[in-house]
């Protein structure tokens, strides 16, 4: 697997489920985007530039397709989500030699739960992804899990 020498250029994206239809849309100036997830339900994309970059945008489509796959995870195990968990991703483009390859950092925000719960749910959303899954053994991929 191939590690980023030189970041160029990174994209960000911040996905969560939206329970409530009175949330307030990101500020001023970015892009908000409503996408459908697995089950038909409304995730929001928000925050991203007016003129978003490939990775950004790569970072949206894995954001949004990966936290589908959480829920799927934790349905899987009979755990309950809290009702703000969410995912953001960040997808950087670098140079390797006279090369490019790309990375991705994954936190994964789910107040409450135990960390190591979190973390079994993560990896194996990766395993149910479609994104994650193509992937796999061709870019770096970190996760980070939080839960206060």
């Amino acid at each position: 697997m191939t590690t980023i020498d030189k970041v160029l250029f990174s994209g960000d994206s911040h996905a969560t489920f939206n329970h409530d239809l009175d949330i307030q849309p990101g500020e001023h100036g970015v892009l908000n985007l409503e996408l459908s997830a697995f089950g038909g339900e409304s995730l929001d994309f928000i925050g991203t530039e007016l003129h978003p970059r490939a990775e950004q945008l790569f970072s949206g489509a894995w954001s949004a397709c990966y936290i589908s796959a959480f829920e799927i995870a934790a349905s899987m195990k009979k755990v309950t989500l809290p009702s703000d968990y969410s995912v953001d991703i960040h997808v950087s483009i670098g140079s390797v030699g006279e090369g490019f390859c790309l990375g991705a950092q994954f936190t994964v925000h789910a107040p409450g739960l135990a960390p190591e719960t979190v973390q079994s749910l993560a990896l194996l959303a990766h395993q149910i992804c479609p994104y994650s899954k193509a992937v796999h053994g061709n870019i770096e991929v970190g996760l980070n899990v939080v839960t206060a």
